[in-house]
């Protein structure tokens, strides 16, 4: 048994060896380009660290499973099967390893499953690089191959013991910690690419990744998923969507005193417009409520989509959501999103980024870090007191504290933007607080009285004459049998409060949360061509008001006319609630093919 387990260590630690060379081989190599300095490849190793131990996993569950057979018999056969393998891996991880290390300099991204594309269009390669170029790196798969072909072969499981049920049951167990591993932990977060980001510096955070869990995951994250909405040729598209979204802020409706604000966006977890006085209810958020009486009231603002990962893109780079995917989980994709901290970054703005989850989750620390936000702060940076206070982090009172913390102590030299996602709003709904029966409504409630004690230090205290507080949410929930049939469902309450705020306004205009970015913006002055799907909605070119939502490859449109619910997969109507449904239904297709279209460009 010893023998058997010693093998399977040494083969481990041996193809997590492989991958740590591998990455200073990369680094190395496109040297050139992206000088670094000798201390930056120890912080890319011990960074990258856990997806190579995760990734190694997945390559010894052959060897695993063959020396779970030898317990009980050994042959020939069982030796040749792993000689196999090792031949096979070996020219997988030379394949990947060149691939990666070569493309790298064109791509500027790390091995995905794109390169599939142009293997099924090998003159194109042909085209872009001599054949020269080809034939060396051809002979580098080979040399590379061989080597680690030849250092696996140097591992033999060992022979048979003579406690057969006893030495099963330990790799049993063993096979239960390999899932683990593989998934990432027993947290909600799973292994992802952005768990490795940890620098401003985009090539540091790509030496970091490992390109073989790069290239694997890649085939559930990319822009083929949006495949499948080609419903017009390309004149008809462009004539249905014209005017549709307008980039320009012209002779804007003026809500703020100044138009270089300090900056404070809340993405409020889950927090429906039916837990508000829109939907009726005045005992869940009180204040809330009455917060809205003071500030710029959104009383008709829609979640683009049903998920934080897609609702925090969608209001962070004004970039809308699909029916079927999640642009954040697209690591290629999301780092080309325009973004609010981006924008701001470059006009001197310090960029500052809480979360007291998981930053880790759905690649949300790679999004953040690829789109201009300079400092993370999350779970890891509390003590494990506080991070086991919520099921899904610290919960919202620490980290509101934290934030009223951070915009007191804020450097006074330079303007801020600071984001912040809270997190309590969420099953298991696991609140310090019972005020209300219902344990949903309860949280909501929780959640409403940190924002009400926030707000009433900030207004002490002297940063409120110069700062711009946004309270949005990422999304919305279904509650009490409210599904996506009603609008009400996916409506959001969007809120500015502040000093700088000039009057008490209420909003009635239609529009989505991926039209913050443009409007914002569109205050402080600042162009914002690149958010071409975010709207100005307080600019002369707003002019044709709606709002979208979709969710399991459906999507609902809401306009002046009424609302429409079309699903895409049975391509049908869910809902028709407008006189003007099959207008409204092109302008939804038209809405999916243009923009999925602009995805697969990026």
């Amino acid at each position: 048994m010893r023998q058997r387990v010693l093998y399977l260590i040494k083969f481990y630690l041996l193809t997590v060896l492989i991958f740590i060379i591998a990455k200073v081989v990369f680094m190395v190599c496109n040297a050139t380009d992206h000088p670094f300095a000798a201390g930056d490849v120890a912080d890319v190793i011990s960074s990258g660290l856990s997806l190579d131990l995760s990734t190694a996993l997945y390559l010894i569950i052959i060897p695993f499973l063959a020396t779970m057979v030898s317990v009980w018999w050994q042959g020939k056969v069982l030796l040749n099967v792993l000689r196999i393998y090792y031949l096979i891996i070996a020219i997988a991880l030379a394949l990947a390893f060149v691939a990666d290390t070569s493309l790298y300099p064109f791509w500027g991204f790390k091995l995905n499953a794109s390169v599939m594309q142009y293997l099924e269009q090998p003159e194109g390669i042909t085209a872009s690089v001599s054949w020269s170029y080809l034939l060396i790196r051809l002979l580098l798969i080979v040399v590379v191959a061989l080597v680690i072909c030849k250092l696996y072969s140097y591992l033999l499981p060992g022979k048979k013991g003579n406690r057969r049920i006893t030495e099963t049951i330990v790799y049993v167990v063993m096979m239960s910690l390999m899932v683990i591993g593989i998934r990432g932990g027993l947290g909600e977060s799973t292994t992802n690419i952005g768990q490795v980001f940890f620098s401003q510096n985009q090539f540091l955070n790509h030496s970091a990744v490992n390109p073989v869990f790069s290239f694997l995951s890649s085939f559930g994250h990319t822009s083929d998923e949006v495949e499948g909405y080609d419903f017009f040729d390309a004149d008809e598209c462009e004539r249905i969507i014209e005017g549709a979204y307008t980039t320009e802020s012209i002779d804007c409706d003026t809500l703020l005193t100044t138009d270089r604000p300090n900056v404070v966006v809340i993405l409020l977890e889950s927090c429906g417009a039916v837990f508000t006085e829109l939907g009726g209810r005045t005992d869940i958020m009180p204040n809330l409520n009455g917060l809205s009486k003071e500030g710029v009231f959104f009383t008709r603002c829609y979640a683009n989509s049903w998920r934080t990962d897609r609702g925090t893109l969608c209001t962070l780079s004004g970039y809308p959501s699909f029916p079927a995917s999640s642009v954040m989980k697209m690591p290629e994709k999301s780092r080309t999103m325009p973004s609010i901290a981006k924008t701001l970054q470059a006009e001197g703005y310090s960029t500052t980024y809480l979360y007291g989850g998981d930053i880790n989750f759905t690649n949300m620390k790679g999004y953040l870090i690829g789109t201009g936000w300079q400092r993370l702060i999350s779970m890891d940076d509390y003590s494990s007191e506080e991070r086991k206070t919520a099921q899904w982090g610290v919960r919202d009172d620490i980290t509101f504290g934290t934030l009223t913390s951070l915009i007191e102590t804020a450097d006074k030299s330079k303007p801020f933007l600071i984001g912040y996602s809270t997190l309590s709003s969420h099953e298991p709904w696991d609140v310090p607080l019972q005020k209300l029966d219902n344990k949903i409504e309860n949280a909501f409630c929780y959640l409403d009285q940190c924002i009400g004690d926030f707000i009433s230090k900030l207004k002490a205290s002297e940063a409120w004459d110069n700062t711009l507080v946004i309270l949005l949410p990422d999304h919305s929930i279904s509650h009490k049998g409210m599904d996506n049939t009603n609008p009400l469902k996916n409506q959001i309450p969007m809120l500015w409060l502040g000093g700088v705020v000039k009057e008490p306004r209420r909003i009635e205009t239609i529009c989505n949360q991926t039209d913050l970015a443009a409007t914002l913006l569109g205050q402080m002055h600042l162009p914002h061509d690149d958010f071409q799907f975010s709207r100005d909605v307080l600019s002369k070119t707003y002019r044709k008001p709606f709002a979208v939502h979709n969710y399991n490859n459906a999507q609902l449109m809401i306009d002046s006319t009424g609302y429409i619910l079309y699903d895409f997969d049975a391509s049908m109507f869910i809902v028709e609630k407008s006189n003007e449904s099959e207008r409204m239904e092109r302008l939804n297709k038209a809405i999916l093919q243009v923009t999925a279209t602009d995805l697969k460009q990026r």
